[in-house]
């Protein structure tokens, strides 16, 4: 019996512990649900917010948008309203303006009018006078000859000998004064006119080497170059033509060529190669052989800009390549295409100075050297392979003869030849224009110190100003005065006769006395 009421009452409890469980479960499910409920109402109002800022800021945008069309379209119309007044002022300056000249025209018109007329009548006046001076010339020449006892014909051929016989004696007189005052001045003339050449005409002088310098962007550069066992520059020696020198200078490689051209080829190739960064030998012979054709080009651009330059007319296009080589030719350090420019120029200026054709002289000189631009492809002396290709060209005869006698290989024809001689001595002897090698420089200096030392007297010889001036200092007891100035005249005659050398060279001999005494 006691067992059922405990029965009772643990069953009781667990239904109790069920309601109760279940009951809270509802509370904690109702409180989540409200919870949800709120923050999904939150969202809501959140989102609505946010979609109202949106509204507004687009609303925003969008008036700020149509504002800055508005002033952009009302700058636009003001400044095609201000150009368009601009126009119309223009328009009535350019009316007004022809208006005034339609006016002076008309003006100038009627004056003319009234000049013809005023011709006409002095032309009616001038031939009644002229018929009236023939009358009474005609009866003037009937008194004379009834007065002299000839006739008009007898005394007019008296009177014409007598003119011809006094005319042939003041012209001898003439021609031997003029013969005379041309020998006296002839030489003190063309001085002259070679001074003015010179100096009208100046031209820089660019002296070229046998080397070029490439620079690198860095040392490492260099590995790539000389490439796997130096392929890369065996490719590239074998496809220039040039010798690539790597030592170690930083950040730099030398291009050693006697032959300007490939020289040339071979930088812009290299520097090409460097800024495309694929360095190998399929791509060396791409290069070259692209940069090769540039340059083709580059030499016809020069020749055919040069021609424009000194203003000359109907040259063959075929020369343009010739003349465009010479701007990378040297002589003695002188760029050639300036030395051909120059040389022009001063033909040109002593031509007119001699009343001479100056533009044939200027064509004479420019083309003087053509002959070194293609000294490789034939073989003789390049004033007579320029002749050659001038006559095939087609070129003026005097151009021709000029080319081949300016070093005197042949006689000349006319004066331009000997024009062309002097412009391109001139051009070639100027202090500066031309360079020797630091060897002959130098050995040509001790020659010019040696002559002047092996005279008697001589205390100490010293070679100045590049070699263009020589000083001896003479022992002033063993040389006298005047056989210090015929001392200079020996040294002189013996420079010109055992050295060469462009210009001139001074020579001058210092003699002095010297007091010497001693306060004791």
């Amino acid at each position: 019996m006691d067992q059922v009421p405990t029965m009772a009452w643990l069953g009781l409890s667990v239904v109790v512990s069920f309601v109760v469980g279940w009951w809270l479960q509802k509370q904690r499910i109702s409180r989540i649900m409200g919870d949800t409920q709120a923050e999904h109402d939150s969202l809501i109002s959140d989102a609505n917010r946010e979609a109202n800022n949106i509204r507004k800021s687009a609303d925003l945008e969008a008036k700020d948008e149509i504002y800055r069309t508005r002033q952009k379209f009302e700058a636009e119309t003001e400044a095609t309203r201000r150009e368009q007044a601009k126009r119309t002022e223009f328009l009535d300056q350019r009316d007004s303006s022809l208006n005034k000249k339609v006016t002076y025209v008309d003006h100038k018109e009627a004056k003319l009018e009234q000049r013809e007329v005023d011709l006409r009548e002095q032309a009616v006046k001038t031939e009644t006078m002229q018929a009236e001076l023939l009358a009474k010339m005609a009866a003037q020449e009937v008194q004379l000859e009834s007065i002299a006892g000839m006739s008009a014909d007898h005394a007019r051929q008296m009177l014409m000998d007598r003119m011809i016989s006094q005319a042939r004696l003041s012209a001898a007189k003439s021609v031997q004064e003029i013969r005379e005052e041309a020998e006296r001045t002839s030489k003190r003339e063309s001085q002259k006119i070679l001074s003015q050449a010179i100096q009208r005409y100046a031209a820089e002088h660019v002296a070229e080497s046998s080397v070029s310098v490439v620079d690198l962007p860095n040392d490492d550069m260099k590995g790539r170059i000389i490439g796997r066992e130096g392929r890369n520059i065996r490719a590239f020696e074998l496809a220039t033509g040039v010798d690539v020198i790597i030592d170690d200078t930083p950040e730099a490689v030398i291009i050693s060529g006697f032959d300007p051209v490939r020289r040339e080829v071979a930088c812009q190739s290299l520097q090409q190669l460097i800024r495309d960064g694929r360095i190998h030998p399929g791509r060396i012979e791409e290069v070259v052989q692209k940069t090769d054709a540039e340059m083709q080009e580059r030499i016809r651009d020069f020749g055919e800009q040069a021609c424009l330059e000194l203003g000359l007319q109907n040259v063959n296009p075929k020369l343009h390549p010739y003349i465009g080589r010479l701007h990378y030719r040297t002589s003695y350090g002188q760029n050639l295409l300036l030395h051909s420019k120059e040389v022009a120029g001063v033909s040109a200026v002593i031509a007119a100075e001699l009343g001479l054709d100056a533009k044939l002289a200027r064509r004479c000189g420019f083309l003087h050297d053509i002959g070194k631009a293609a000294d490789h492809e034939f073989d003789g002396p390049h004033a007579m392979i320029g002749g050659r290709i001038l006559k095939k060209l087609g070129e003026h005869k005097f151009v021709i003869n000029a080319v081949e006698g300016h070093h005197q290989d042949i006689e000349a024809e006319s004066p331009y030849t000997f024009i062309t001689a002097a412009a391109d001595a001139v051009s070639a002897s100027r202090p500066g224009a031309r360079r020797e090698s630091f060897d002959n420089y130098i050995k040509r200096l001790e020659n010019l110190e040696r002559i002047a030392e092996s005279f008697d007297g001589v205390e100490k010889c010293y070679a100045i100003q590049a070699g263009r001036e020589v000083r001896v200092l003479v022992n002033h007891d063993k040389v006298s005065d005047a056989e210090a100035v015929l001392m200079a005249e020996e040294i002189s005659r013996r420079v010109e006769g055992e050295l060469e050398y462009p210009g001139q060279i001074k020579v001058m001999v210092l003699r002095e006395s010297r007091a010497v005494a001693y306060a004791r």
